[in-house]
């Protein structure tokens, strides 16, 4: 559809147009190409279903699959606005990492999986691996800088109420050093724990590429980032320095594990996406 004189600022046509998933990636380079980003607007949308033959006819000329189709400009924008320090990230961290606290103490895995939905940290991991694929040094500056940050305010307020809720008499250092048989792998990495944080890196980023973000929330689910940071300010509140240091190696390999798997991940997608567009 062309809208003439439609568009006010600029001064403009508006150009409205359907492309299948496996061909959008050259379009929007066209598009840029021509400078329409500098001089006017490029604006995405996702089309849910569409009941098109000369759609149909589109979709199997352009090699390759819907499904395993990558947008990199839509992934490195979405990706983009996961790594804003902001201070919903910071508190959604802060909370994340107080309810995953409580679980530990209680050794109840109902919260430790609560504080995993709950975390925004898979937001600037997915960035980072993004910007790391992309040579993007600004993802992954911003990226690195929520991270930095995010962990590190949400495990100090953590301790702070972790001292509040033992000062009421609801929670105590005994809880930490009882036998704890659901929540003690927390602080325990093993071999395992690299294995899970990287296919959790690896579904993470699938689930962003092919848009598949019921697959994401089972990766918050699965990887132990929050819970570990939680573990080591428990830990800390009372003392404990050998839980302490477990927990933060528990979290390093973790996140270390989740950026791997998602590189690679990126770094296979476009490697073999390249092939198929040359093919």
């Amino acid at each position: 559809m062309v809208l003439p004189g439609a568009a006010i600022s600029p001064d403009g046509d508006v150009v409205e147009f359907d492309v299948v998933r496996e061909g959008a990636d050259t379009v929007l380079d066209r598009l840029q190409t021509l400078g329409l980003d500098r001089d006017g607007a490029i604006v995405v949308e996702r089309v849910d279903a569409t009941l098109s033959a000369s759609a149909d006819r589109a979709a199997r000329r352009v090699p390759g699959l819907g499904a395993d189709a990558v947008v990199w400009h839509e992934i490195e924008h979405r990706t983009g606005e996961e790594t804003e320090l902001s201070a919903a990230f910071l508190a959604f961290m802060t909370i994340a990492t107080i309810i995953a606290a409580i679980g530990v103490l209680l050794d109840q895995p109902i919260l430790i999986v609560g504080s995993m939905v709950v975390g925004p940290e898979f937001g600037p991991l997915a960035a980072l691996c993004v910007g790391l694929a992309l040579r993007k040094g600004r993802l992954v500056r911003d990226s690195a800088l929520a991270l930095r940050v995010g962990f590190p305010v949400g495990m100090a307020v953590t301790v702070g109420a972790v001292w509040l809720l033992t000062a009421a008499g609801l929670v105590n250092k005994s809880m930490l050093l009882a036998d704890r048989p659901l929540t003690d792998f927390i602080w325990q990495p093993d071999a395992l724990s690299w294995v899970i944080g990287f296919l959790g890196g690896v579904a993470g980023i699938l689930s962003l590429t092919s848009a598949k973000s019921g697959t994401l929330v089972g990766v918050l689910i699965s990887v132990t980032t929050v819970p570990a940071a939680a573990n080591a300010a428990v830990a800390v509140a009372y003392g404990v320095t050998d839980e302490a240091l477990g927990s933060a190696l528990q979290l390093v390999v973790n996140l270390a594990a989740i950026v791997v798997g998602g590189l690679l991940t990126l770094l296979i997608q476009r490697s073999a996406w390249r092939r198929m567009r040359r093919g």
